[in-house]
């Protein structure tokens, strides 16, 4: 589980999110939305710590990671796996040393041993015999595919997706969505997954947490989103302020 507890953070004295607080919980598949601006990736940035809170605490299975220093945060950062919206592969290797990048950043494996690890991994996201390829060979799908092995790559107990259905067609955004979910299931990891797709959410939204203008707004799941009389949250799902008469 990761808790945030009343964070707040600026930029130039103008407030972005404003005293969240808001659990997600560790074997589900926990979404945050909102509109472009709203806050949702200045708060996973603020999470995963590449940026720092101006208030506020943010725990890691009771582990305070805002008051640890770097070298402490090292250690829970090891048991991160992070999905850049793009899949921000290496255009310069190949398949194979995208995904054993962590493992050579984080661990003292032999080369064999890595290799075999790479290949379970791009077995479970169905990408095999693909390791000597390069990222411009591929595929938008294949690349979130190749993101996603290097993600899990070291058993994570934390997984971050930054708008990981950006640039996908329709059926490719249900099979990486799937697979994000079939992940977070087998590895009982608390994933937390940023994005605006509407379909995300009514597909795997197990926790949906909705920021309105850098404040927590409205919090559930999937099947409560469409009931809530929550106007704001309305709007953003049916966009029904554009459509009234």
């Amino acid at each position: 589980m990761i808790e945030v507890k009343n964070v707040s953070k600026y930029f130039n004295n103008v407030p972005v999110l404003k005293n969240v607080s808001v659990n997600f919980e560790q074997g589900k598949t926990n979404l945050i939305i909102g509109q472009s601006g709203s806050g949702k990736t200045v708060l996973l940035k603020t999470i995963v710590g590449l940026l720092e809170v101006d208030k506020g605490k943010i725990y890691y299975d009771n582990i305070e990671f805002t008051s640890l220093n770097f070298e402490k945060r090292k250690k829970i950062r090891q048991e991160i796996g992070m999905l850049f919206q793009g899949a921000a592969l290496f255009d310069s290797v190949s398949v194979e040393e995208n995904v054993m990048y962590p493992m050579n950043m984080f661990t003292d494996m032999s080369l064999e041993e890595k290799k075999d690890r790479v290949n379970l991994c791009l077995k479970k996201v169905n990408i095999e015999n693909a390791n000597k390829l390069y990222p411009s060979e591929l595929s938008g799908g294949m690349k979130k595919r190749v993101a996603i092995a290097r993600a899990i790559i070291l058993n994570p107990k934390y997984l971050f997706c930054d708008e990981p259905d950006s640039g996908l067609d329709p059926i490719t955004t249900i099979i990486i969505d799937n697979l994000i979910k079939e992940i977070t299931l087998e590895y009982n990891t608390t994933t937390i997954i940023n994005t605006h797709d509407m379909n995300s959410v009514m597909g795997i939204g197990e926790k949906v947490v909705f920021i309105y203008q850098g404040e927590k707004c409205w919090e559930g799941n999937k099947d409560e989103i469409l009931h809530t009389d929550n106007e704001k949250l309305n709007n953003f799902v049916f966009a029904t302020k554009f459509y009234k008469k």
